[in-house]
């Protein structure tokens, strides 16, 4: 098998490997396909007859409680902690996080993050993939908006469009870290806040007082992201009883 053979090969192994570990944690459908240039796109529902399903999760009724109080419990079936564990290892280890794993560390460093934090969200925005792409646009590793990315100057010129710079690992982790932190900064001492904000925008979560907007992808991905982060950082409180959530559908 040649090396580039190789390389593709176990990156799709590892994406694999990601995405069920997501899956095991938010328990959220993943609908993706690839268009004509090779680009993945995915999606939490089919949009279209394009999109094929990569995996099923457990319908939301299975898998939260809500209390009086409008906040979220997990009652979710976990995978094995073996198995999970088996899975952070191989994030550690992939071909995708060791091409970028520099870039994640100077990124972290320079926005005061932490870098498990860093790693666990672009795990579950693109597994890792630089050609992803979402369907509403967002590029990327870390799933950058091009207009996010305007706001942290990134500009078209003669060097491409704002996308095509998106597509590149160091212009996308470091716009995308840098949004990061300005959205923690936004919310202090709320961390579910602003990874819901990354996911939905920090508008919806405003409008929903402060709280994570009642949208099932938003609250599967923060649970995905903060399942994952606790298992890359020992020093991350291992578990979290509720996340608060709007009771309310935004407009």
């Amino acid at each position: 098998m040649g090396f580039s053979l190789r390389w593709r090969f176990l990156k799709a192994l590892w994406l694999l490997g990601i995405l069920l570990l997501c899956a095991s944690q938010a328990h959220a459908d993943m609908w993706t396909y690839v268009d004509a240039r090779g680009v993945k796109h995915f999606a939490s529902s089919q949009l279209d007859t394009r999109y094929k399903l990569m995996f099923r999760g457990m319908p939301a009724s299975d898998i939260v409680g809500q209390s009086d109080s409008g906040t979220l419990t997990a009652v979710a079936r976990y995978a094995p902690i073996s198995a999970v564990g088996r899975s952070v290892a191989s994030l550690e280890m992939s071909p995708g996080f060791m091409a970028v794993k520099p870039l994640v560390r100077t990124a972290a460093d320079a926005n005061q993050l932490d870098m498990a934090l860093l790693q666990a969200v672009i795990a579950t925005e693109s597994g890792f993939d630089s050609s992803a792409v979402s369907p509403k646009g967002a590029v990327g590793l870390m799933q950058v908006m091009p207009a996010t990315a305007q706001r942290y100057g990134v500009a078209s010129d003669r060097g491409g469009s704002v996308s095509t710079k998106l597509a590149d690992p160091r212009t996308n982790i470091n716009t995308g870290a840098r949004y990061l932190r300005d959205l923690i900064n936004l919310f202090p001492g709320q961390l579910e806040l602003a990874v819901a904000a990354y996911n939905a925008g920090e508008g919806a979560v405003q409008k929903a007082g402060n709280r994570i907007p009642a949208y099932k992808e938003t609250q599967n991905y923060v649970r995905s992201v903060m399942s994952l982060y606790k298992r890359l950082s020992p020093q991350v409180q291992s578990t979290v009883a509720s996340v608060p959530v709007s009771t309310e559908m935004s407009n």
